[in-house]
């Protein structure tokens, strides 16, 4: 069966490409390699999705899949690792040994949040451990929060932090932090927050599956244990677009390059979601690229077929 659109990631950029595109009167086949949901799954409250005052990300998932499920999506759990585009076709060929036919291709491919690795970590994410200052900060106003690490997005988490938990301890394994020295400046003149360099962070404490503090170990000197109801872990964020670059170009980073209207160089083939290069990364950012980039693929589908009717 030739689709006409072939969406690679099922989380909430892809899912919502679907519908859009379903909406639309297309076919649409989604491949997705692990779980539908993406990274939202790891959220067990979500209360910054406008209209909906509070639901996990579990609930999020689930409702957006039965949604494109009853309109018709045809769903593969594969992997999907290689894009081969013909006259007016693109071949998604997937690790599994499956090759699927469509029209025009939306890589959603999504991000992963660099871990640290630790014993527990996976177990403890949404009972303490968090990747989302926006997303979960305000769960922990009034509380002692720490912060891992020292790039701009962990200074803005800790100052963002700042105004609602009573401390914010940011810990940098690194001799000095490495974010801009604007955002340094402003962490120093806060008063509740603190930061310590040349330490890691060796092991999560907990009692009865609740996260209540942090080890860390620095260059000199006996480990030390910080008490804490919150952790927030921001080390960096790892795309996995490799495999497509032959059709979207890449920033040094991973990212796919491609701004707000969500187009590749490749006339057929649109990214959404936080696989593309972008500020903010959000459930309302993914949602939003996914139907920008939906509707961009039913206009290059409609276009296409106007001038082959036959389909091919």
């Amino acid at each position: 069966m030739i689709h006409d659109v072939i969406i690679i990631g099922g989380g909430p950029a892809g899912m919502t490409a679907a519908l859009y595109a379903l909406r639309n009167g297309k076919s649409v086949c989604v491949i997705e390699r692990e779980g539908f949901g993406g990274q939202i799954t790891h959220s067990p409250r979500v209360e910054n999705y406008p209209g909906i005052a509070s639901m996990s990300g579990n609930e999020f998932a689930d409702t957006l899949m039965s949604q494109i499920m009853n309109l018709g999506a045809d769903i593969e759990l594969e992997n999907a690792q290689q894009v081969i585009k013909t006259d007016r076709l693109f071949n998604v060929h997937t690790e599994e040994g499956s090759a699927h036919q469509g029209r025009s291709v939306i890589l959603a491919t999504g991000v992963k949040h660099r871990l640290l690795g630790l014993d527990g970590e996976q177990e403890l994410t949404g009972n303490g451990v968090s990747y989302c200052a926006v997303c979960d900060g305000d769960f922990f106003a009034g509380e002692n929060v720490c912060v891992v690490g020292g790039g701009n997005s962990a200074l803005q988490d800790a100052l963002l932090l700042s105004a609602k938990c009573a401390s914010v301890t940011v810990v940098q394994d690194l001799p000095a932090l490495t974010a801009e020295q604007v955002l340094q400046k402003q962490a120093m003149h806060r008063d509740n927050i603190s930061i310590q360099t040349n330490a890691r962070v060796t092991a999560l404490l907990q009692q009865d599956g609740q996260l209540t503090g942090i080890r860390v170990q620095s260059d000199q000197g006996a480990p030390r244990d910080i008490p804490c109801s919150g952790l927030f872990i921001a080390i960096g964020l790892v795309p996995d677009n490799a495999p497509f670059r032959n059709l979207a170009a890449l920033t040094p980073q991973g990212y796919f390059d491609a701004d707000e209207r969500c187009l590749t160089g490749t006339p057929g083939v649109f990214t959404a979601g936080d696989c593309r290069n972008k500020n903010i990364r959000q459930l309302t950012t993914a949602v939003g690229d996914g139907a920008v980039a939906a509707l961009a693929a039913c206009r290059y589908v409609d276009a296409v077929m106007a001038d082959h009717p036959d389909g091919c």
